[in-house]
């Protein structure tokens, strides 16, 4: 099965999902610099949350460059991710509408937890269809850094309800650790170039 129609097809949703996003930040009645002070909360969450879904278009789009082919199964994976993804204006919204309350912002946690799992699950469920000798898996490896991302969206997911804004300092560091692309499919790619 063609690729390219479900890497069409994420682009859309992911592109939907970023415009649900700021269209749930509400111009303020007022003119004034006061006026936008309100919408501070939100206009945060909204640029943290720009951020992942970025993160997460670029990586999806590296991942699915070292792609030969999909499966349904494969289709049903990237499915899940995007159901996850579909979330985060909803998760944005409660927590900057709310100030980045303990409970929304282990919401938010939750969604971007579910998120990196269904993330792990579509890298998975990928090289288990071109094997472990694929370009994908030998530029994968042991995926330490996603796993290590894992870990800390539970411990920050935990710590929200007491500390949520330690919670959100872990989420924003995940997200710096993620904002350059995965490196590691470019890599291998360079490499299998230069050695032709």
């Amino acid at each position: 099965m063609n690729k390219t129609r479900m890497e069409a097809f994420s682009d859309g949703v992911i592109a939907v999902i970023i415009t649900i996003m700021v269209l749930e930040i509400k111009p303020p009645h007022g003119t004034t610099l006061h006026d936008l002070r309100p919408l501070l909360p939100v206009f945060f969450s909204y640029v943290m949350s720009f951020v992942y879904v970025g993160i997460y278009w670029n990586n999806h789009h590296h991942l699915l460059h070292a792609t030969q082919h999909v499966t349904g199964s494969v289709l049903w994976a990237n499915l899940h991710l995007l159901f996850w993804l579909s979330l985060t204006p909803f998760a944005t919204d409660w927590m900057g509408e709310n100030h980045f309350a303990p409970r929304t912002v282990a919401l938010y946690g939750t969604v971007l937890l579910l998120a990196a799992v269904a993330y792990t699950i579509l890298t998975k469920t990928l090289i288990a269809h071109h094997g472990m000798n694929s370009t994908l898996a030998e530029s994968i490896g042991s995926d330490r850094k996603g796993k290590f991302s894992l870990g800390v969206y539970l411990v920050a997911v935990l710590l929200s309800f007491r500390m949520p804004r330690t919670a959100c300092a872990l989420y924003a560091l995940v997200a710096i650790m993620w904002l350059i692309p995965d490196p590691r499919i470019e890599k291998k790619f360079i490499n299998e170039s230069h050695s032709q």
